[in-house]
């Protein structure tokens, strides 16, 4: 896929934060399926990309948590399906950050699909949990505090009560 980002001036005005990413990405025959329609499996990598790429712009992507010793892991992925893309269209992927807690936050991205006379129609939305680990012993540890405040700055309704969000659980490695 051809791909490119750009922030989101109207999400930033509504929030009076920075809360979502506008990222397009033209869909390339290698991401269709037998049937010429974007394959099912792709849908998640591009909300994965869409994601990430997202934190980088605010300073809280992979590259920020690695600086600061900790590993990110997505513990929850899940993606509901509402129409096909097929080659030569234009995706585009908005980005918001639902929930903040002491070791995990949610990001919610919906993949529409850019029409000729600039409407869009909703492809997928999809959510995405990340966990914070260590990176040695992949057990949970709270998010650094600075990306956490980096995180809960981009999102219009952030959970202030650390202690009422459970942490999601983790399979340590044995």
């Amino acid at each position: 896929m051809t791909t490119g980002t750009e922030a989101s001036t109207d999400a930033k005005a509504a929030t009076g934060a920075e809360a979502s990413t506008a990222f397009r990405a033209r869909i390339e025959h290698v991401d269709t399926d037998a049937t010429g329609i974007v394959h099912f499996s792709r849908y998640t990598s591009l909300i994965e990309t869409v994601g990430t790429e997202h934190l980088e712009e605010y300073g809280a992507g992979l590259t920020a948590f690695t600086a600061a010793g900790v590993d990110l892991v997505a513990t929850e992925l899940q993606v509901t399906y509402l129409n096909s893309a097929v080659h030569r269209d234009v995706v585009v992927g908005d980005t918001r950050v639902e929930h903040v807690g002491a070791a995990w936050f949610t990001l919610a991205v919906d993949l529409l699909r850019e029409e000729g006379d600039g409407t869009r129609t909703p492809l997928v939305s999809g959510r995405l949990v990340y966990a914070a680990v260590d990176p040695d012993t992949r057990r949970p540890v709270p998010l650094p505090a600075p990306l956490r405040h980096a995180l809960r700055g981009i999102v219009p309704d952030a959970a202030d009560d650390e202690r009422s969000t459970p942490r999601p659980r983790l399979r340590s490695r044995s």
